[in-house]
């Protein structure tokens, strides 16, 4: 799927192009199924030409999962054969991973857990990171209390997860009241979100009405509120809105490592993270996939399957 403009969802189309070349440091992934994540829809957007330099014809696609079909001459972790997911932002936005083949970056790479679909890997890698290095970054840790906003999200059902694994003692998690029984699934307690956010909290945590650490997946109200319920704003980090750092905070644009790659494919392999999938679309049904993502309220990820 790629498309030659800037612009809403129709500008993707399923088209032919050359088979991406695979330098010394690349991987040949033949693409089982790619992840469908809001960066992506900004990419497709143009809502990000001023980070990063883009070229057409642009595929989109930073989430991917598939078996590795050739390896550059100075790649050493990666075999032909071998199932992979990853996170393959690069340096030029143009050969992502909404196609049958992409070029990887060894870096992006790690084996995919044994027991995970390539469909259910293929939502792990952007958000995974994304929501372990975030948590990270505010230092969470044994007995801390970790409020997540929009907990039902692609992000931030895994760092409900994640928190959790990282020794957090309590997770709350903002959602809609539908999402509610979902969210308490991943072990969060959920919390409606809205003008008594912050009583609402209060009431849940008891004693001081505060958290020890405040991931934003949301933006806007959420993080407006956040510094009312955090004991130290140091301890906000959001996604999302950069505004945080006014507030003392953090802002995370998650990086691909490999490292961290692999350590979220133990925990799965060791049961205690999974990827929610609402929604699968086949790769030519791109178009339908972006547009169910740009309604909002996706609970988990949507992926595309080729």
């Amino acid at each position: 799927m790629a498309q030659d403009v800037f612009g809403d969802a129709d500008v993707m189309a399923l088209r032919e192009l050359p088979d991406p070349l695979v330098g010394p440091d690349r991987v040949l992934v033949e693409v089982r199924a790619a992840g469908v994540n809001p960066v992506d829809a900004a990419v497709r957007a143009g809502y990000l030409q001023g980070l990063l330099p883009h070229h057409f014809p642009l595929v989109p696609g930073w989430d991917v999962a598939g078996v590795v079909v050739s390896t550059g001459h100075a790649v050493t972790g990666f075999a032909p054969g071998d199932e992979v997911f990853g996170f393959q932002r690069q340096d030029h936005v143009q050969h992502g991973g909404y196609a049958s083949l992409i070029a990887a970056t060894e870096r992006g790479l790690a084996r995919k857990p044994a027991s995970m679909s390539f469909t259910e890997a293929a939502g792990l890698g952007l958000c995974g990171l994304t929501a372990l290095q975030s948590l990270r970054a505010a230092g969470v840790g044994p007995g801390d209390a970790v409020l997540v906003h929009a907990a039902a999200g692609g992000v931030g059902h895994l760092a409900v997860q994640i928190a959790r694994a990282l020794g957090a003692e309590r997770v709350l998690g903002t959602a809609s009241p539908r999402n509610h029984d979902f969210v308490r699934s991943l072990g969060a307690e959920p919390v409606a979100y809205g003008d008594a956010l912050v009583d609402n909290v209060a009431e849940a945590v008891g004693g001081d009405g505060r958290v020890d650490v405040a991931f934003d997946c949301a933006g806007g109200a959420a993080l407006g509120d956040s510094p009312a319920l955090v004991r130290d704003p140091a301890r906000i980090v959001s996604i999302v809105d950069d505004n945080v750092l006014g507030l003392g905070g953090r802002y995370v644009f998650a990086t691909p490592v490999a490292s961290d790659l692999e350590w979220l494919a133990a925990r799965v392999d060791e049961g205690v993270l999974r990827v929610e999938v609402q929604q699968t679309f086949p790769l030519a049904e791109a178009v339908d996939a972006h547009r169910l993502l740009d309604g909002g309220h996706v609970r988990g990820k949507v992926v595309l399957t080729v």
